[in-house]
């Protein structure tokens, strides 16, 4: 039913754009032939049940996936420009076929001699429901495989909201990049494809399309900032910046809304086991939100934030099921809670324990980011014999500041603003970006 009131849509905004990627515009009846075209193909060439898709927000890759949702396909999306990461999700997956949209749009097709067994996907094809497989970072071992019955994921999108132009900044293989394309395609919105994801490349097609909503990670509100790409070009059509994916240091946050005081600022929440929650942020310089929403409850236990969904996955793949017995999901997030709104703390897994206290890596990050001349910082815990482990921190900082001056300067101010427990006793300077070892550290389970 999902996936008709989604082409109902579609074929009502057929003269609309509903895509603009390398520089093309698409018209919502060219994705509607397209769709038609890959469902006669599909079953022309009898794909069969498990089927990967390895692409990007191009449109053979989004019609390819309506197409296969509408022939009840299980599905897991892969992202192009981490193929080289995706081999061994392959055989995880049980795929028995392997659709390939490359950076160019054009398709290919790969097939594998592999038998799934998984009960999950057994009851999926019992019941002819498409399936969508989804899997976590693996920065804490191998990633999970999470199953879902696809059209559970898209009943809240039947809810219609406002329609907006949208940049689709976050990944095909996250439920948070699906989730804005569904979300702005079930509304007759335009998605905004990105392939380049620096700053200057995603701020000229805020300004070139006039963009309206830009959902991004903190990490590259960072390095918006720091970059100085948004004084370049005019983002003056921006009406909301959200942000999620992992923790929001609040300096960051202020210095986010202080240079754009007239956007509005959205917290998302999402995991992949769950899907992305409703969210309302008590202000624009607030990290306190609001979750929940059609479909969703929330609780806390102690101090764990813990959640029951309509639209909860069936289980994991390759691990023990993360529910309680009476169906709540226990996200493993630390919250402080005030009425209806939470402060999320961080992963209870990032904490670290400093002689017996707690200490919350995002807390410090955000002080840090309040010298003048820190770029960027990651915090994280290192094992110690006397304390059990000690603070540790990654900084990156230009050249001019890359000296042991520096080193004491940062520790000078870290003695003024906080415990002495919490102060970095380890601090690694380094000009070079820090994504790749945050992602190693955020074990956070969805995208938003």
């Amino acid at each position: 039913m999902q996936i008709k009131y989604l082409i109902k849509i579609f074929k009502k905004n057929s003269n609309c754009d509903a895509l603009i990627w390398g520089g093309k515009i698409y018209k919502y009846s060219h994705i509607l032939r397209k769709i038609k075209y890959w469902e006669n193909y599909l079953k022309k060439i009898g794909i069969k049940s498990i089927v990967g898709l390895e692409g990007d927000f191009s449109p053979n890759t989004i019609s390819l996936l309506i197409a296969l949702i509408k022939m009840n396909r299980i599905i897991s999306p892969f992202s192009y420009s981490q193929k080289e990461k995706n081999q061994g999700k392959y055989k995880l997956a049980g795929l028995e076929n392997l659709i390939i949209v490359d950076k160019n749009d054009k398709v290919t097709f790969e097939e594998y001699d592999i038998i799934p067994k998984y009960h999950y996907y057994n009851s999926l094809k019992k019941r002819n429901k498409a399936g969508l497989v989804l899997f976590t970072s693996g920065s804490s071992g191998e990633p999970k495989a999470a199953v879902h019955d696809f059209l559970k994921l898209l009943e809240k999108f039947k809810i219609q909201r406002k329609s907006l132009s949208t940049l689709n900044f976050l990944f095909f293989d996250h439920w948070g990049g699906l989730n804005t394309m569904f979300y702005v395609l079930y509304n007759g919105g335009t998605v905004i494809s990105v392939t380049d994801r620096k700053p200057d490349s995603v701020c000229e097609l805020i300004q070139k399309y006039k963009i309206e909503l830009l959902p991004v990670s903190p990490t590259f509100i960072n390095f918006l900032i720091v970059s100085g790409a948004y004084k370049k070009w005019d983002l003056s059509s921006l009406k909301i910046i959200s942000y999620g994916s992992e923790p929001m240091p609040e300096s960051l946050l202020l210095r986010l809304n202080e240079l754009f005081p007239d956007v509005r600022l959205l917290q998302t929440y999402g995991l992949i086991e769950l899907g992305v929650l409703r969210s309302k942020s008590k202000s624009n310089n607030s990290l306190w939100v609001k979750i929940g929403g059609e479909g969703y409850k929330v609780r806390v236990r102690d101090d764990i934030l813990q959640i029951k969904a309509d639209s909860a996955m069936l289980g994991y793949l390759n691990a023990p099921s993360p529910f309680t017995k009476d169906g709540w999901f226990i996200t493993g997030d630390k919250v402080l809670q005030d009425g209806d709104y939470f402060r999320i703390l961080g992963r209870e897994s990032e904490i670290i324990n400093v002689g017996g206290e707690k200490v919350y890596p995002a807390e410090i990050e955000s002080i840090l980011l309040e010298i003048n001349g820190v770029k960027d910082a990651m915090i994280y815990g290192e094992e110690n014999p006397l304390m059990g482990e000690i603070v540790a921190a990654n900084i990156k900082v230009d050249v001019s500041n890359n000296n042991k001056k520096f080193i004491v300067l940062i520790k000078n101010y870290c003695r003024g603003k906080m415990a002495k427990y919490k102060i970095p006793v380890k601090i690694s300077l380094t000009e070079e970006d820090l994504i790749s070892n945050r992602f190693k550290r955020i074990r956070r389970k969805g995208g938003d």
